[in-house]
């Protein structure tokens, strides 16, 4: 695709987010996107075959960046319990600043057409976290690591519900992994 389609692929998934940031996923309509991104409505279908390819495509772009900001976050630390720790809290803070969160967070429950990629990023967060228990020595490393992912992002939703960070939820993850201040 020629750097202006991606250019309008940007604007689209942009105005997407807006959107979203506004109201639920579910309610995110074709016509409103186009609108907000200044784009004919056979632009959108140009770079996105169906609405539902478009969520998921939203939703995707959302974890990229979370990822990145996760990797950024514990490139060069040892494997181990603080390194989940600073990953899981690159996480929550990028949920933070990223616009359309709460629907993000929220939607991807009750979207059918993202479930399926949300089932997809959970299984690779849980994957990288993994590594994390196994190198502290905990038993049954792929089981707690899910069980760590889901926490964390209830934690989200938490946070994204009041607004702003939750400090004694943050302690509380620590304490889990049986870290002290």
């Amino acid at each position: 695709m020629s750097r202006d389609g991606s250019a309008t692929r940007e604007r689209l998934l942009n105005a997407g987010l807006q959107l979203a940031h506004a109201g639920a996923l579910s309610a995110l309509r074709v016509d409103e996107v186009v609108n907000a991104a200044g784009v004919a409505k056979g632009t959108f279908y140009v770079h996105f075959a169906t609405r539902e390819d478009f969520l998921v495509a939203l939703h995707g772009r959302f974890h990229d960046r979370l990822a990145e900001s996760i990797d950024r976050a514990v490139t060069g630390h040892p494997f181990g319990m603080l390194r989940l720790l600073r990953g899981s809290l690159a996480y929550l803070d990028g949920c933070a600043e990223q616009h359309g969160i709460k629907a993000m967070l929220l939607g991807a429950r009750a979207e059918p057409a993202i479930q399926q990629a949300v089932s997809a990023q959970n299984a690779r967060f849980a994957g990288l976290a993994a590594d994390e228990f196994k190198a502290a020595g905990w038993p049954a490393p792929q089981h707690a690591a899910r069980l760590w992912v889901g926490m964390v992002a209830e934690a989200a939703i938490a946070e994204t519900e009041a607004g702003r960070k939750l400090a004694p939820l943050r302690q509380a993850l620590r304490r889990f992994l049986a870290l002290n201040d």
